[in-house]
């Protein structure tokens, strides 16, 4: 019984191929690193809210929960220049 006819698969992938499944990589990765911004603010500003939350429950006070919802929000927008600078051209350094 002869051996069914099999493709011929090399060893070796194409220059052609390899840029493809390198350029596959690069945009799955910009697509997690853009959704990714928009989870990043609400769960900054909701960490910094419980956390001044928490201690204005420890202190006493009413006014902490407001100070660590801005520096969520201040976390916030540094994380997002931080992402958006990161794509400025330089990807063969990362």
């Amino acid at each position: 019984m002869a051996a069914p006819d099999k493709p011929v698969v090399s060893d070796e992938e194409s220059p052609a191929q390899l840029a493809a499944d390198a350029e596959k990589r690069r945009n799955a990765k910009q697509l997690l690193e853009a959704s990714s911004i928009g989870w990043m603010f609400p769960i900054a500003i909701a960490l910094g809210y419980l956390w001044g939350w928490g201690m204005d429950k420890v202190f006493g006070t009413t006014w902490l929960k407001f100070l660590f919802m801005g520096f969520g929000i201040v976390a916030a927008f540094i994380n997002l220049f931080r992402v958006g600078l990161a794509g400025n051209g330089n990807d063969d350094a990362s």
